[in-house]
């Protein structure tokens, strides 16, 4: 997939016709299309969207792209942004258009749907041992000299398994192996001699090309930052192992990899360490909830709390919610629930409330509670809530708010949308 016709792909997402399949977009807005929607500028708040309605920040969002594109270039880190946060592929072109070597994807699927839209560079942070979607990776590869790929291994087993389903076919695949974070940890290799036997296999096969290592330090048991560093310093070691033994011969780039959103910083610190090598060395970091950010678990574990000097991510989502129940002084309900709003690291947070065009603090009113389409509010003395009033609610975790939503409103401070992200999880 070239850059032009994925750029032609983006555009076509601006010729869907908006229709049931995308909740809390205006009802009158049946039959136009989404960038004719767009085109309209309508209000969030006095144009017709129905509740619930989840909306991103235009200007927190460009704040987060910029802030991480100057935080990398600064570092001397390649980025290749997680895009199983959002799965957005306009929002992988903005990534790319700030200055990201590619996308990182968890999946094949999640390949497809970048390579739709022409994404040019993907690294996929998993093992991979599927043999159609390694055929259609295979595929992909020979149709188009300009593609890079790139996936984890750390089995004997798993590259037997990729060797057979790759035989007969063109380009070799390129791996990285993937060193264990630690005992308990999730996927990776548990010792370097282990390591050492899988980088064996790859050499002993013709259908994949080993041009790296990587590992994610977000799965350090008990993490801290002495036990973050020493991970990354073993990560390190091993790309420099694997070098003096001549595993990386013939390469013009090896690739040394990590980095989730809570500990890029410690990502950086180690990799400025990175020695000279036989070939010259791409450090890809790989975080991605920076680009929405959050107002739970990543505003808590974000390494810009460590390193205030280097900027502030800002939460650029908010789910807007209708009070439709107040059975008693003590409680009311909101039109949200668990089909709508991230639940799995924490509850949403009352943030604001609206009626009749005022904003104004959420006080005394906490979600206690999400059933699958309702939250559960307790409001104190001190809370002034109707039925009818307007609750914005801030989320924790990217990842579960956006796999909830096919088209999401970019709404700027005053409300304006100015554009709409589709999404395809």
């Amino acid at each position: 997939m070239s850059l032009d016709t994925g750029t032609e792909a983006l555009a076509r997402l601006a010729e869907e016709r908006v229709d049931h399949r995308f909740k809390g977009l205006p009802p009158d807005a049946e039959g136009l299309t989404v960038g004719e929607l767009a085109a309209q500028r309508r209000n969030l708040f006095e144009d017709g969207f129905a509740t619930p309605v989840l909306a991103l920040s235009a200007e927190r969002l460009e704040h987060n792209l910029a802030l991480m594109e100057s935080y990398t270039e600064r570092h001397g880190l390649a980025f290749a942004p997680h895009g199983k946060t959002s799965m957005s592929p306009q929002l992988f072109r903005r990534q790319t258009e700030r200055g990201a070597w590619g996308i990182t994807l968890a999946v094949p699927h999640q390949v497809r749907v970048a390579r739709a839209f022409g994404t040019r560079r993907v690294f996929l942070a998993n093992e991979l041992v599927d043999a159609p979607a390694l055929r259609w990776i295979a595929a992909e590869l020979e149709r188009d000299a300009d593609f890079r790929f790139v996936c984890y291994v750390d089995s004997v087993r798993g590259v037997e398994l990729m060797d057979a389903a790759l035989r007969g076919t063109g380009r070799p695949v390129d791996v990285v192996v993937e060193l264990a974070a630690g005992e308990g940890a999730r996927t990776g290799v548990r010792t370097e001699a282990e390591c050492a036997a899988v980088a064996d296999a790859v050499a002993g096969t013709r259908t994949l090309r080993l041009v790296g290592v990587a590992g994610y330090e977000g799965e350090v048991p008990q993490a801290d930052p002495d036990r973050v560093h020493a991970y990354l310093r073993r990560l390190v070691a091993l790309a420099v192992e694997f070098d003096k033994a001549g595993r990386f011969a013939g390469l013009t780039e090896i690739v040394v990899s990590a980095g989730g959103s809570a500990w890029f910083d410690a990502v950086a610190d180690v990799f400025t360490g990175v020695p000279e090598l036989s070939a010259p060395v791409l450090k890809l970091l790989r975080s991605g909830a920076y680009v929405s950010h959050d107002d739970g678990r990543y505003r808590d574990v974000t390494p810009f709390n460590r390193v205030p000097e280097e900027g502030a991510l800002e939460p650029a989502f908010r789910l807007w919610a209708q009070v439709v129940s107040r059975p008693s002084p003590e409680q009311a309900f909101a039109n949200a629930g668990k089909r709508d709003a991230a639940y799995d690291l924490d509850l949403p947070v009352a943030q604001v409330i609206r009626r009749a065009g005022t904003e104004r603090p959420a006080t005394g009113v906490t979600v206690t509670g999400l059933s699958d389409q309702h939250a559960w509010l307790s409001t104190g003395p001190e809370a002034d809530l109707e039925v009818g009033d307007w609750v914005g609610l801030g989320l924790s975790h990217p990842c579960t708010s956006f796999d909830k939503w096919q088209l999401i409103p970019v709404a700027e401070a005053d409300g304006t949308v100015v554009d709409y992200i589709r999404t395809f999880f």
